[in-house]
């Protein structure tokens, strides 16, 4: 991953992960563990928890296939890795400004390939913002 493209989001809408892209057969699983699928989810995850909030989402979609990954679910994997090595100097930042809460919102109707359940968010800020690029 050092000679890899940086990315500057998370994971991006050409990534519609499905159950439907899961491994049927042995021949296919057998190829996927060469990749530590659940250790790497893993990673991210703990990565997630402890500083990077801003990947929480992502890391949720990917964690779905866990039991069963195939090629493009370890792409997006990769993907997320790529943007993480890009933003590594973003950080959480409680500024010094004015109080001030900023509420933001996301809304993604049936964006679920599988289920086309929908998916919303909201992040609120105080007191400046949430992440700063140094």
């Amino acid at each position: 991953m050092d000679k890899a493209k940086l990315v500057s989001v998370p994971l991006v809408e050409h990534f519609k992960l499905s159950t439907i892209q899961c491994p049927t057969n042995e021949e296919q699983k057998k190829e996927m563990s060469i990749m530590s699928y659940s250790f790497v989810v893993g990673i991210l995850m703990y990565a997630m928890v402890c500083t990077r909030l801003d990947v929480a989402h992502v890391v949720g979609v990917v964690s779905g296939f866990l039991s069963n990954p195939d090629k493009d679910h370890g792409n997006a994997v990769k993907w997320i890795f790529r943007y993480l090595r890009r933003t590594t100097k973003r950080c959480l930042c409680f500024g010094n400004k004015d109080p001030m809460m900023v509420g933001y919102t996301y809304v993604d109707m049936a964006g679920d390939v599988d289920s086309r359940k929908s998916t919303s968010g909201y992040l609120t800020t105080f007191i400046g913002e949430l992440y700063l690029e140094l």
